[in-house]
């Protein structure tokens, strides 16, 4: 990693190299040695660091060659990175400040688009923006410009008459129901005799339209209290899905402990569990010296 030549090649103004060469020639002096300015940075890292694809990236290594920025040391094959000489022409200086300076205010005197500048011709500063209406008629009084009603190109609407028209609307039939306050229209009231009308899908799941027996009042929908088949069987799943969660936390524990105890037993006799596995090992090694004679396995006792 050479930080020198990443700084030098980060400082190079804009008209030398443009923003993704910039990015590959730093990523290239990332991986160049101080000394000898060999870099190998792989396809795939320069890729990465300048987030282009492949093609595109070897474009922007072939024009940083023709720009002289680096030369192709060896050129890479599969499985072997191509080698690169990074500013073989020499490494250019650091700018100090008055050289950044210098070159900032000489590109904002210039032009922002060289092929439509004209030589020779000072242009003025940008104009306040406008604000108002106002502002618009007083650049037009002084361009010698008529100046133009402001609103809307049909007219503005006039502003004696309402927008709404006075009075209750008529598309209410005339009077009021019984009980109703005067001056105030009025919708007739529910023909449904339950506090709130059954829910649609109530009769289509088998569930009851009038209620359940634990309400002094019918309820046309009483899935809180879980009195409707929905909510039963809502609640046996949820006790079933418990009982089996507590089984197997059950079954858990039990192994734990009956693991413990096996343990604290091998600690405590350690010779009755090495007896244990000898005498293992000697039943496993009959049962093979049988099954190579042929011989059958002895009857277990009832």
């Amino acid at each position: 990693m050479s930080i020198h030549l990443m700084v030098v090649a980060a400082y190079l103004p804009e008209d030398v190299v443009t923003q993704s060469q910039k990015l590959a020639l730093m990523k290239i002096c990332d991986s160049a040695d101080d000394e000898t300015r060999l870099s190998k940075p792989g396809l795939r890292r320069l890729r990465a660091w300048v987030g282009v694809g492949e093609k595109r990236c070897m474009t922007i290594v072939t024009d940083l060659v023709a720009k002289g920025l680096i030369e192709r040391v060896e050129v890479g094959k599969a499985g072997r990175r191509a080698v690169y000489r990074v500013f073989p022409m020499g490494v250019p200086a650091i700018p100090s400040n008055d050289d950044l300076e210098a070159r900032f205010k000489a590109a904002d005197a210039a032009p922002k688009n060289p092929r439509l500048a004209r030589a020779g011709v000072t242009r003025a500063a940008p104009s306040k923006p406008a604000m108002t209406h106002e502002d618009i008629d007083v650049r037009a009084l002084a361009a010698g410009e008529g100046v133009r009603e402001a609103g809307f190109p049909q007219g503005n609407p006039e502003e004696e008459g309402g927008r709404v028209p006075p009075g209750e609307p008529s598309g209410f039939r005339e009077g009021n129901p019984l009980g109703s306050p005067g001056g105030t229209p009025s919708f007739p009231s529910s023909s449904s005799v339950l506090p709130s009308p059954p829910p649609p899908a109530a009769g289509a799941a088998g569930e009851p339209a009038a209620g359940c027996p634990r309400h002094s009042v019918p309820a046309a929908n009483c899935r809180a209290c879980g009195t409707n088949p929905r909510a039963g069987r809502a609640v046996r799943e949820r006790d079933r899905a418990d009982a089996d969660r507590q089984a197997q936390q059950d079954w858990l524990r039990g192994y734990q402990e009956d693991l413990a105890r096996a343990r604290r037993v091998a600690l405590e006799r350690p010779g009755d569990v090495e007896a244990a596995r000898q005498l293992a090992r000697q039943s496993l090694r009959e049962g093979r010296e049988r099954g190579r004679q042929g011989d059958p396995p002895p009857e277990k006792n009832p």
